[in-house]
């Protein structure tokens, strides 16, 4: 009997809505909450330290009286830019090196593969705390560190799935026909490929988020005041027992930031 999944179309598919809502609001949050309530993110009031939400500051305060939903708003936006940043650039150039490979074979390949491993060979997030030590606690930093993060998987995926659509009849009867690499690359290799890339890239965008979040939970991320959603959670910390609504405010919002993106990606995958 043909289960309910294999019926649905899959732009009804329930994951791929949910997801799509609970980006949709993260966005409109990050984007329309400061007009709708006009505030500064960094400015300081000690009398109003861990106070609780007002009509300026919806949901209250930190602990230097600094509005978190203000911060929030400023975190939701920093963390997905450089997440959408590094993502792209690892994207286009683990696609181009990848085609490369699998297209040229011979030495190119085997350079180009054991440059991947030897990247490989570094746990991520030490490779991104190499790059920061030498662009410490800034967005242009994590953007480097995590695009050679992500790149190697890119590639490898790209290489891959290339290398299998080049065995295939319709590619090796379009070389016998003379089409030229990049009319074979737009009509054969793209349609295959994509639906990979974008779901390793919905997969990449939450490493990345999730990374930045980590190493700012650990003090060695964005330097203080700027809003990071592991920074802020990291601040507020101390302050869990008198106001946990505070602390809470960040988690469940990296909580969700995830959560859209990983069903996004599940939903994608083949």
């Amino acid at each position: 009997m043909t289960t309910l999944s294999t019926t649905l179309p899959r732009s009804r598919n329930p994951g791929r809505i949910i997801a799509v809502a609970i980006l949709a609001l993260v966005a409109g949050f990050a984007l329309l909450g400061p007009h709708l309530v006009p505030g500064d993110p960094f400015a300081q009031s000690l009398m109003k330290a861990l106070a609780g939400p007002e009509a300026g500051a919806p949901l209250g305060y930190d602990h230097l009286g600094r509005s978190l939903y203000h911060r929030l708003a400023h975190a939701l936006r920093l963390s997905p830019i450089i997440a959408l940043a590094a993502v792209a650039t690892a994207g286009t150039a683990g696609l181009v090196l990848g085609t490369l490979a699998a297209v040229r074979g011979g030495w190119v390949e085997r350079a180009l593969v054991i440059l991947a491993d030897a990247l490989m060979a570094l746990p991520g997030l030490l490779m991104v705390l190499i790059v920061l030590a030498i662009m410490p606690g800034t967005a242009m930093g994590f953007w480097a560190g995590l695009s050679l993060v992500l790149c190697v998987e890119f590639f490898r995926l790209t290489r891959a799935a290339t290398r299998a659509t080049l065995a295939s009849p319709a590619v090796q009867a379009a070389k016998l026909l003379g089409f030229r690499w990049p009319y074979i690359f737009r009509t054969h290799l793209w349609p295959e490929i994509a639906p990979l890339i974008l779901t390793a890239a919905a997969f990449g965008t939450a490493t990345a988020i999730m990374a930045i979040a980590a190493l700012g939970f650990v003090s060695v991320g964005m330097r203080a005041p700027t809003p990071e959603l592991g920074l802020m959670m990291v601040e507020l910390l101390p302050y869990w027992r008198e106001a946990p609504m505070a602390l809470l405010t960040p988690v469940i919002a990296t909580f969700a930031l995830l959560l859209g993106l990983t069903l996004l990606a599940g939903s994608r995958a083949p």
